[in-house]
């Protein structure tokens, strides 16, 4: 458990620091290209990947370049979705997302559906649905800038699908990352390249001229992403016969504890509703624990 809980509060870190970037003056887009290029970094450092297997005919190159384009393209699918749905649905559509793991651990990855697993699934889908679309500041009246439910915003749902596909798609890409053992290294530094030169091409089509905050935003973000998705990784591999606990016990830990995260700090309503959501959550992780 201590890879997920440590992925978890990496995760509600990349969310405060997306959260503060405004406030702080920094362009997230430039914070998200500069976090590439740290993730490569720590990666190429700590994981000491063998490049050589990249060369190899068993290397997954649909696998690499798969996440090389869906991890900056979600980042921006989420801004965009917030513009045009708000904040609240647009984070109901990725933690939903939930469900696009959850059935591939059975259909893709041979997990046998045990009726603790479902009971501990039941549980995590309940305290979802007790968590989402939690009370943020300045819901009420302030469209213009992203915090209200800007339902009326065409073409608003299309970008809640890319969420919701794109989140749960990379879930899945992860798990098979996770199964490649020690060679999930190079694939995981090429994916982080791949991601970091689109983002770059993308900002040079915006001619968008670099700040030094917004670059040191990039490494904070960046030392945060890289840990969050190593962490990630390593609790799929220690847990590789229970997919569904670490997918159902990521997803919804992470909602609990930016709920508690977002009532400390940010003075975020916390109601009865979700206070029985972190409860349910508890209960969800220890029922899908492994006996």
């Amino acid at each position: 458990m201590t890879y997920l809980v440590l992925s978890m509060l990496c995760s509600v870190g990349v969310s405060v620091l997306l959260k503060l970037a405004a406030q702080f003056g920094v362009d997230t887009r430039q914070a998200i290209t500069v976090n590439y290029a740290v993730a490569a970094a720590m990666a190429a450092l700590l994981l000491k990947p063998q490049l050589g297997g990249l060369a190899q005919p068993s290397a997954s190159w649909a696998l690499i370049g798969a996440l090389g384009v869906l991890l900056p393209s979600i980042f921006l699918a989420m801004a965009a979705a917030v513009r045009h749905a708000g904040i609240v649905r647009s984070d109901a559509a990725q933690r939903l997302s939930l469900f696009i793991p959850v059935i591939a651990a059975f259909t893709v990855f041979g997990e046998s559906p045990e009726s603790g697993k479902l009971m501990g699934l039941a549980l995590a889908l309940a305290a979802m649905a007790c968590l989402v679309g939690r009370y943020r500041p300045g819901m009420k009246g302030n469209a213009s800038k992203g915090n209200a439910s800007d339902t009326g915003g065409e073409g608003a749902w299309r970008w809640l699908l890319a969420i919701w596909l794109g989140y749960g798609s990379i879930d899945v890409l992860f798990k098979q990352v996770a199964k490649a053992g020690t060679a999930f290294a190079p694939a995981l530094l090429a994916s982080f390249m791949l991601a970091g030169v689109l983002m770059l091409a993308y900002l040079a089509w915006r001619r968008v001229s670099w700040d030094r905050r917004s670059m040191l935003g990039g490494v904070v973000l960046g030392l945060l992403n890289f840990a969050n998705i190593l962490f990630y990784i390593r609790a799929h591999q220690h847990f590789a016969s229970h997919p569904t606990m670490v997918f159902a016990t990521m997803n919804i830990g992470v909602v609990a504890l930016g709920t508690v995260v977002g009532a400390l700090a940010f003075r975020e309503r916390l109601s009865a509703r979700h206070g029985l959501g972190i409860a349910l959550t508890l209960v969800a992780i220890v029922v899908m624990l492994p006996k």
